[in-house]
């Protein structure tokens, strides 16, 4: 049986690694526009002083070298790192059930969040709120769970 690939995923039979691994994470780096502030990211990525994958496990060995990562972890974190934001005004022009009509790759596409929102089940759509307001919001119902865990 015969599954169609999700949108943006095409076949790959070229090596994980080597000088194919390195284009196709350059070409994220600038996919996402973080190319200088993207490598910076890279060098601490699996480092002791630096941050986790987002995208694996990687053990943290004893003697670590510059590149601890794989090509899908540099994606993963270019990903997180993207310079593309995603205003208000988006979630003015998208209800949040056209949004689940969209791939996770074009979501991802659209890129990180700029202020807190809450959603509206009356509008199917998220709203901005302040800083202020969430915290208020999330503080309040953590406190009002049964215990801290």
């Amino acid at each position: 049986m015969s599954r169609k690939r999700p949108e943006g995923i095409r076949a790959y039979d070229s090596p994980a690694g080597g000088w194919g691994a390195l284009q196709a994470v350059a070409v994220a780096l600038k996919r996402e526009q973080i190319a200088e502030q993207g490598t910076r990211a890279l060098l601490a990525n699996n480092q002791p002083d630096g941050f986790d994958c987002p995208g694996c496990a990687w053990p943290d060995p004893a003697h670590t070298s510059a590149f601890e990562f794989c090509e899908n972890g540099a994606k993963a974190v270019t990903w997180e790192s993207t310079a593309k934001r995603v205003p208000p005004s988006f979630f003015a022009e998208h209800t949040v059930s056209q949004l689940w009509q969209q791939s996770d790759h074009w979501l991802e596409g659209q890129g990180r969040l700029t202020h807190p929102m809450r959603y509206y089940r009356e509008s199917d759509s998220y709203v901005p709120v302040s800083w202020e307001e969430a915290f208020a919001d999330i503080g309040a119902r953590l406190n009002a769970l049964d215990h801290p865990d």
